[in-house]
């Protein structure tokens, strides 16, 4: 059975860009401004306090992990942190090991952060269907991926890469795995913690190329026309024939920058009988034509 969460988190084509070690102790705040690149910290010891854009400042402890798919705006500061205002350089104590706010003595706290990026032509549509952000605690194995991507961005071993590769394509998969129903933004995540949704969302994935309608898809979720619809496009955050097509043109997108088949091979593997049809939907889609973009992206 094809699995939705491990397919859009596949096509993301997530990359590790950067690991470090931070250690912090005594009063100290760090500001971070992203250009909405992913983030994810995992506390080895302690706490601290993380404010991420507008949402609501959280504690975290020894064994919370969060990733944030998309951060723009950030802070990082010590439970009691120092006054309004003053923030804290950050000192290079050794390779990718950074020190906050007292220099010496024992630190109060130690996390592993990183930042990946995206490889995909879709990652606006693909973070969509995710959570903004990723909250999980209590979940060792979590701490060890984190851990093991740091060990591996540290070190110069033959194929680091397609490790660091593999080993964040596990991480986000295991976060968002883990958050399960947990989840309140609407999205994948949620819809895949419904019974019901779940396997409508599922034999999606396993047939794109079906003539899926949304009587089709309530029937496999063993729920009435109107209740199907209105509980995914709640859950799910879209209605499910926008899904369809969000899903069907992400992977078109894929396979023409892949150079995976021609316009005509692509049109009838994501389910259109035509590549005149295919072209038309697409251009609308996407904002430009797929020979087009096949051309550009190679």
């Amino acid at each position: 059975m094809v699995d939705p969460l491990t397919e859009v988190v596949t096509l993301l084509q997530p990359i590790a860009s950067l690991s470090k070690l931070v250690s912090g102790a005594g009063p100290w705040r760090v500001r971070r401004a992203e250009a909405g690149r992913p983030f994810y910290c995992a506390v080895l010891d302690g706490a601290c306090r993380l404010a991420v854009d507008d949402h609501p400042p959280m504690i975290l402890e020894r064994g919370d992990f969060v990733l944030i798919p998309s951060v723009n705006d950030f802070a990082t500061s010590s439970l009691e942190p120092p006054p309004e205002g003053i923030v804290t350089t950050p000192v290079e104590v050794g390779p990718r090991h950074y020190r906050m706010g007292r220099q010496s003595g024992p630190p109060d706290i130690r996390m592993v952060v990183g930042y990946c990026t995206f490889g995909s032509t879709d990652t606006a549509l693909l973070l969509s269907l995710l959570p903004r952000l990723v909250q999980v605690r209590g979940e060792p194995r979590l701490s060890t991926l984190v851990e093991l991507v740091d060990d591996e961005a540290r070190a110069a071993r033959p194929a680091r890469d397609v490790i660091l590769t593999r080993l964040v394509e596990i991480l986000l998969i295991e976060a968002l795995r883990a958050m399960g129903r947990e989840s309140t933004s609407p999205g994948l995540i949620r819809g895949l913690a419904d019974e019901r949704l779940a396997v409508a969302l599922r034999r999606l994935h396993e047939n794109p190329t079906r003539p899926w309608t949304v009587p089709d898809l309530a029937k496999e979720a063993g729920l009435s026309r109107s209740v199907f619809f209105e509980r995914f496009r709640r859950v799910v955050g879209v209605a499910p024939m926008e899904y369809l097509l969000a899903w069907r043109m992400a992977l078109a997108k894929d396979m023409l920058r892949r150079e995976d088949g021609g316009v005509a091979q692509v049109a009838e593997r994501v389910g259109y009988a035509s590549a005149s049809t295919f072209t038309i939907a697409f251009s609308r889609h996407v904002g430009t034509p797929p020979a087009r973009f096949a051309r550009g992206e190679a």
